[in-house]
């Protein structure tokens, strides 16, 4: 089975992303791999010379492979059977990542949330990885535990032995994007969780430049909006029968909303349009605030570009 693959730089975030491909490969029973990728060489050069600095890449890598142990170390402990293998990348760190994940079966990342991607995968790096990838990333803040994907306990008290959280979809009618839906499905149906699906909608596109709004025209697109979310819905829910469903149309862009159903989740899953510029991939705007303000952790999932025309 393709391996889970995460990238390590020792910072909070990434060893939180650690501890979530652990608990996520141990679930999948996939093996998990810990990357390490090389710092960037400019801070390891001597100023004018351009030659590396005396020993710094040697205690640069004498210092990534004690991480990579000792992550190992602790991860294998915490979960006996675990397959975990470690490597180190020379390369930097987008190319590394990328070329590891082209064969996985997904990229767990560090996350600040807010704006930046932790540590080695600082701002539009760590972006640069999503907008590219061809296999899912999950981004996992620091301070995430698996009490926190877990529903409080009869007391209130967190518990990481209780029922899961719901998986929460964003879903876009015009382009569902099967990938992240199946994706989305398989997570609820492993955790035994609920999954909700917010689709956001916008009413007054249906109306004509200064036309008056019509009540009972919005009510109807209403209904139209939310019959074509459950047609676009049950066949997944007949491939998958034992994942409860709550669909959910809402007015305005998904992303607030997704950000706000963030709070009571376990994973947020977004699509990614595998839609290419002369300067790179790029994220969506629903999935860009996903990922600078989600609370859960979030799964952006490449998707086949529906042509248009």
């Amino acid at each position: 089975m393709p391996a889970i693959i995460v990238g390590l730089d020792g910072s909070p975030e990434s060893l939180a992303a650690a501890d979530w491909a652990a608990r996520e490969a141990t679930q999948r029973d996939a093996p998990l791999r810990l990357l390490h990728a090389g710092s960037p060489l400019g801070s390891l050069y001597t100023p004018y010379l351009g030659v590396p600095a005396p020993g710094l890449l040697e205690a640069e890598h004498e210092r990534a492979a004690r991480l990579l142990s000792g992550t190992r170390s602790r991860l294998t402990e915490r979960h006996p059977g675990l397959r975990v293998d470690v490597r180190q990348a020379e390369t930097e760190a987008v190319p590394a990542l990328l070329a590891e994940a082209a064969d996985a079966e997904l990229l767990v990342l560090g996350s600040r949330g807010l704006g930046t991607v932790a540590g080695f995968l600082t701002g539009s790096v760590g972006l640069a990885v999503v907008a590219r990838s061809e296999r899912p990333v999950v981004l996992v803040r620091a301070g995430e535990s698996a009490a926190q994907e877990h529903l409080p306990d009869a007391s209130g008290e967190e518990s990481a032995s209780t029922a899961y959280r719901d998986v929460v979809l964003g879903l876009d009618l015009e382009e569902p994007g099967d990938e992240a839906v199946e994706f989305a499905f398989a997570t609820a149906r492993r955790r035994a969780s609920g999954l909700r699906v917010v689709h956001g909608w916008n009413p007054a596109a249906a109306y004509g430049y200064g036309a008056a709004v019509d009540s009972g025209l919005t009510a109807e697109l209403a209904q139209e909006t939310r019959r074509a979310l459950g047609d676009v819905l049950r066949p997944w829910q007949d491939k998958f029968p034992g994942v409860e469903v709550h669909a959910q149309a809402v007015v305005g862009s998904a992303g607030r909303h997704l950000v706000h159903a963030s709070r009571e989740a376990s994973l947020v899953v977004v699509g990614r349009k595998r839609r290419h510029t002369p300067v790179g991939g790029r994220i969506g705007s629903v999935a860009h605030a996903v990922l600078h303000h989600a609370v859960a952790p979030v799964a952006v999932v490449p998707v086949a570009d529906v042509p248009h025309g």
